[in-house]
């Protein structure tokens, strides 16, 4: 069986500047077998590309998150796909919407959403989709590159914060649902009802740290050692064993991101 699979973390990011290297040697040393370090605009990428160079089971991600497009180029889409010729860069993300806040403007965010979703095409990767309050809009714009996409394992809309049904569509169209430490807070209520109605093989586990981690470290600094709490929160909700949470849930992840296990 395998350990925990974090199929979306930001190691680069400055909160892990004092720990990085210890926190990521001992990861195999915590029941955490694989990481994939998500880029989020181009330092990151830059970043990312150094850090799995570094970590044999850390892989990468290229890819410009959408409130981090709006000074995007063509140079830097060009930049982007030479990225995803690297071995250990194993999809293209994190792209897609956010209109939470006013900028950048709905339409740039869906232009550069669109180009990187290019790339996706002509490579044949997997993608890893962020979408906050711009639902239809998301899904409008993936159904319009479903011929494109590759046909298996697409990717997965990350950190999923929307209804059953419409993961229901995001499932029937190929993607996995991210579910990472939003499951265990007070007012996850629709997300547990998501976990609920959807198959185990449809679910990948992140972190998405630092950011978001679970009860009873919510507040706190998140890292990939903390995930067992989210598989327990799967777990009960699929009246599952967690070793068996934990084991689909990492194949999963590997399948989707084309890594040899």
């Amino acid at each position: 069986m395998l350990n925990i699979f974090d199929s979306h973390a930001h190691y680069d990011d400055p909160r892990f500047d004092d720990d990085r290297e210890v926190l990521l040697s001992g990861m195999r040393d915590n029941g955490v077998d694989y990481i994939v370090n998500i880029s989020s605009s181009m330092d990151t990428l830059h970043k990312t590309l150094e850090i799995i160079k570094k970590y044999p089971y850390v892989y990468g991600s290229a890819g410009v998150h959408p409130s981090e497009c709006g000074g995007l180029t063509e140079d830097d889409i060009a930049e982007i796909k030479n990225a995803c010729a690297c071995e250990k860069i194993v999809a293209v993300g994190e792209i897609g919407l956010d209109y939470h806040y006013p900028e950048p403007e709905h339409s740039i965010q869906k232009k550069w959403f669109e180009r990187q979703l290019d790339i996706a095409a002509e490579c044949d990767m997997p993608v890893v989709i962020h979408s906050r309050e711009a639902a239809e809009d998301t899904l409008d714009i993936l159904k319009r590159y479903d011929s494109r996409l590759r046909k298996d394992n697409r990717g997965v809309i990350h950190c999923f914060s929307y209804s059953p049904e419409m993961a229901r569509q995001y499932i029937d169209m190929g993607y996995n649902i991210g579910v990472g430490g939003v499951l265990t807070f007070d007012n996850a209520k629709k997300l547990r009802k998501v976990v609920s109605g959807i198959s185990l093989e449809n679910i990948i586990i992140e972190t998405d740290c630092p950011y978001l981690a679970p009860v009873p470290h919510r507040g706190e600094r998140n890292d990939s050692t903390l995930l067992p709490y989210v598989v327990k929160a799967i777990a009960e909700l699929k009246c599952a064993a967690e070793e068996e949470v934990i084991d689909i849930t990492a194949k999963n992840a590997a399948k989707m991101y084309g890594i040899e296990v």
